[in-house]
């Protein structure tokens, strides 16, 4: 039977220094920001697998849907032996990937790559109950640093799912994008999820449902800073904001200060103030037009083979290949 395989790349005293380095960075900053990564704790995640299920938030619906109609074809085109997941989480979506492989029977391994040991193992298990003959190589990293790391085993097919491409401001896409297309030969593949520029009366609520779960999710960052470094931060003291930066074409995720307060975080020896109104920038999300996304890729050295959208228009898959 094939081996399950965890590779650790990242450890928790890694992860937690570069916790300290960037909440001293951001909240230093002017204006205050924080890395989104920071939000998925395990609170964290169970929040956001709380919102995808919300009435909405469409991107996971859509994505969903995208794949479910065209697996088989992405399988075809690709003949993929591996298939590597950049931020895989529970890999739920993925599995109609893997199964549609599987039935093409050129698959012959899964990578799955996320920063949570614990998560990549609860995967890791319930992966191996399903797919018994599947060898299973889970990688514990952040896929912005450790694209080095990413198994060489047959042509490959990176999926990077969930819109997470939008968390990156252009000047961040691109070296990350020229990085990955430098770890893939000539002829493998990239499958992107990417968000789409929509009517913002759809996409603000997406970012600030109606039962509030999006705005403890974005709160729930604060608890993180409490908890790893000593903070003494009053979630309640502060207010969720989204809203659509038509300049951008993304959405941003800020906390709002509804009092005056000064913040102290024991780890960093450090104390930051807040006027009442001052914003701290938790998420930047942005939306994409084809245009746009397919010219990024070239640019990166990718050649885009096939765009499909939702029956909506409102999310896309890029099937892209290595030139």
């Amino acid at each position: 039977m094939p081996d399950v395989e965890l590779e650790v790349h990242l450890t928790d005293a890694e992860r937690a220094e570069a916790l300290r380095r960037d909440a001293r960075r951001g909240l230093t900053a002017t204006p205050k920001w924080l890395p989104p990564k920071y939000f998925y704790d395990a609170r964290g995640s169970e929040l956001f697998e709380e919102i995808t299920r919300l009435p909405e938030y469409y991107p996971t619906r859509a994505e969903r849907e995208i794949l479910a109609e065209r697996a088989g074809a992405i399988a075809r085109i690709t003949g993929a032996k591996t298939l590597v997941e950049l931020g895989s989480g529970s890999s739920e979506k993925t599995r109609l990937l893997l199964d549609a492989l599987r039935e093409q029977g050129t698959l012959g391994s899964f990578a799955p790559l996320d920063v949570s040991g614990a998560a990549l193992r609860d995967a890791l298990g319930a992966l191996r109950a399903d797919y018994p003959d599947l060898h299973l190589h889970g990688i514990v990293a952040d896929f912005v640093g450790h694209l080095e790391v990413l198994p060489e085993a047959g042509t490959r097919l990176v999926a990077f799912l969930g819109g997470t491409i939008g968390n990156f401001t252009p000047a961040e896409r691109a070296p990350f994008l020229a990085a990955l297309r430098a770890r893939l030969a000539p002829g493998e593949w990239l499958l992107l999820g990417a968000d789409l520029v929509k009517d913002p009366a759809v996409l603000v609520p997406a970012y600030d449902d109606a039962a509030g779960v999006t705005a403890e999710f974005n709160r729930n960052v604060l608890h993180v800073l409490n908890r790893e470094l000593g903070a003494d931060f009053d979630p309640r003291s502060f207010a969720h904001v989204a809203l659509w930066d038509s300049h951008h074409e993304w959405i941003e995720m800020r906390l709002r200060a509804l009092r005056p307060m000064t913040v102290h975080l024991q780890a960093l020896a450090l104390d930051v103030s807040f006027t009442e109104g001052e914003e701290l920038r938790t998420e930047v999300s942005a939306k994409f037009r084809r245009e746009g996304l397919t010219g990024e890729l070239a640019a990166a050295g990718f050649a885009v083979r096939d765009w499909w959208t939702d029956h909506l228009d409102r999310f896309a898959l890029t099937l892209a290949t290595a030139v």
